[in-house]
């Protein structure tokens, strides 16, 4: 997997896990917000099914994260 494309794929999973803010999530609705954006970033990508899971994995990460560095609060 590329790094824009690792880029792009936690940026976009950062901006759609942001969507929350008045539901107040946990981080387990985040991590699942961004691990779908993730996939969903891969697959319209054309990427191999390997690098759906990778991007998957990368945006959970994000999503799980993203308040702890005060990205989506």
């Amino acid at each position: 997997m590329s790094k824009t494309f690792a880029v792009a794929a936690v940026l976009g999973a950062l901006a759609l896990a942001g969507c929350t803010q008045n539901i107040q999530p946990t981080d387990v609705d985040r991590a699942a917000i961004g691990a779908a954006a993730g996939a969903t970033i891969a697959k319209v990508g054309g990427r191999k099914e390997s690098d759906i899971y990778k991007a998957a994995a990368i945006g959970a990460a994000g999503g799980a994260l993203c308040n702890d560095v005060r990205l989506c609060q």
